[in-house]
């Protein structure tokens, strides 16, 4: 039987729970609400008389935009990936402990982390990331990837169909010169700011190889999606990272070139910058050149692309972050 996740519908969810013995007989639920507004699925904290968890659903389109579809199986993705990391205490440490998962109908279960807030806030003016917590997730992406590998990971992570879709939105849609997205109700300025880029074919032909090389099945497990909004603080102070949907086993230049580009875009101290590097534990063979290109796509994709940041730069800032993109991309300096 279909279930489709609906927080007005404590009933079926009941149903759905007891059937599959995620609830105890006893155990009634008193409330489903959105724990905070997600982009790519639907997700609710139940709460309980005995405790509260957290439930996601991934429908086949993403839960921000509806017109966009999105494979349904990044659920199945995501719960592989935690069932993959908890095995090293010092990941498993940083993320949530997942419960449950049901390939059927896409839903995985896990930890309620309680009130926490992620960390979008940088972004702000004036906002400054503290360096105990800029240290501990640099020391998750390390982990990750020295100790997950396509010689030590054997269940499937090729995540091709979300890594088809993030690439259209990375690598192509934003170059599209009429792709239909005024990127003036964004910032007066934008659209014919963006233009430049839309229309220099030999930025987009780099783009497109560093885009082949994105879809091409590479050594590391990845978490595909390591920015701000990926990273969360607890009440208690703890540093927990989420949302892997986008994982896949491809080249480590490209998380850290994301984090890189939004510590770049959140303004953050040249300081902050290098001691994330300083930080890092380099793969062997581990590319400067290529993580620099990725990170100046990062940079250009969520400026003039559909992922936009609540950023608080104003047009001529973001004409400079479009510059420095452009360098990274292009190899200039």
């Amino acid at each position: 039987m279909a279930f489709t996740l609906d927080a007005n519908d404590l009933t079926g969810l009941t149903a759905y729970l007891r059937e599959r013995k995620w609830i105890a007989p006893d155990e009634s639920i008193s409330s489903a609400e959105k724990p905070g507004e997600g982009n790519m699925n639907y997700v609710l904290r139940v709460r309980t008389n005995f405790r509260s968890f957290i439930i996601k659903q991934a429908r086949n389109y993403v839960e921000k935009y509806p017109s966009i579809p999105a494979p349904a199986e990044r659920a199945d993705i995501e719960g592989k990936f935690y069932e993959l990391i908890q095995q090293n205490p010092i990941l498993r440490s940083f993320t949530p402990e997942m419960n449950n998962l049901d390939l059927d109908h896409h839903v995985l279960t896990m930890e309620d982390l309680g009130s926490s807030s992620d960390f979008l806030f940088l972004y702000k003016e004036g906002k400054t990331l503290d360096i105990e917590a800029l240290r501990q997730l640099i020391q998750f992406l390390s982990v990750l990837h020295q100790e997950f590998t396509n010689e030590t990971v054997t269940a499937s992570m090729e995540n091709r169909a979300m890594r088809q879709l993030n690439a259209e939105h990375i690598f192509n849609y934003p170059y599209l010169e009429d792709n239909e997205f005024n990127l003036d109700e964004v910032l007066p300025g934008l659209q014919d700011l963006a233009l430049t880029y839309k229309t220099d074919q030999a930025l987009k032909s780099r783009i497109k190889a560093l885009g082949d090389r994105y879809l091409t099945d590479g050594k590391h497990l990845l978490h595909g999606d390591y920015y701000p909004g990926s990273w969360l603080k607890t009440l208690a102070g703890d540093v927990k990272v989420i949302d892997p949907e986008f994982c896949f086993l491809g080249p480590a230049e490209f998380d850290l070139s994301v984090t890189m580009a939004h510590l770049i875009m959140a303004d953050q101290p040249e300081s902050i910058r290098m001691e994330a590097m300083a930080v890092y534990k380099q793969p062997e063979k581990f590319d400067m050149k290529l993580m620099n290109q990725l990170t100046g796509v990062e940079i250009m994709r969520r400026i003039i692309g559909l992922a936009q940041l609540p950023l608080s730069a104003d047009l001529e800032g973001r004409k400079e972050m479009l510059k420095t993109a452009y360098a990274l991309i292009m190899g200039q300096g």
